[in-house]
């Protein structure tokens, strides 16, 4: 896979759009990019030329950005990066760089945020089925894993059976 895979730091330009292509959910947005530089000689930072990316958000992040960016909010963006050529109205060939996401967060140098997680499906909340042989439902199966002995890498009290186990740790004591 020889993607180019990049990371952008940057401004939200405009709410994003959410739209439905096909049974899927897709969040466009645009992302203006200005690089800082600071000036040795004369100590002071002065801003380059604002690159403007547009990206794309599929399936749940898309819904999460719709729900969650607002135009002005500070944003990281990782994803995929492509170039595109078209001619636009006045007959002027344009170049435009293209992101298909795969992570969008706020950044958090700028601000702070809160997270409310996405509900769960009632397909990934769902209980296991029960295994062929469990026909009990009273038997309680966290109780048989704690049951003594159940275990094997616990250790065992020495017996009366084990008369050598219980010699070395006598010696191991005594010394």
């Amino acid at each position: 896979m020889n993607d180019s895979i990049i990371t952008l730091r940057g401004y939200v330009g405009a709410d994003p759009v959410v739209r439905s292509v096909g049974e899927v959910s897709v969040a466009n947005f645009r992302i203006a990019c200005t690089p800082r530089k600071f000036n040795r000689a004369s100590g002071e930072w002065s801003d380059g030329v604002t690159q403007w990316f547009t990206v794309s958000a599929w399936r749940q992040l898309g819904e999460n950005v719709g729900r969650s960016l607002r135009k002005g909010d500070p944003v990281v963006v990782q994803g995929r990066l492509s170039a595109r050529s078209y001619v636009n109205k006045d007959g002027l060939e344009v170049n435009t760089f293209e992101v298909e996401a795969n992570v969008v967060g706020h950044d958090l140098n700028r601000g702070m945020t809160s997270l409310s997680r996405n509900p769960r499906s009632l397909a990934a909340v769902a209980a296991p089925a029960p295994e062929p042989h469990d026909d009990d439902p009273e038997r309680d199966p966290i109780a048989d894993w704690r049951a003594p002995g159940s275990d094997p890498w616990e250790e065992k009290p020495a017996t009366a059976d084990e008369p050598e186990a219980t010699a070395e740790t006598e010696s191991s004591v005594a010394a």
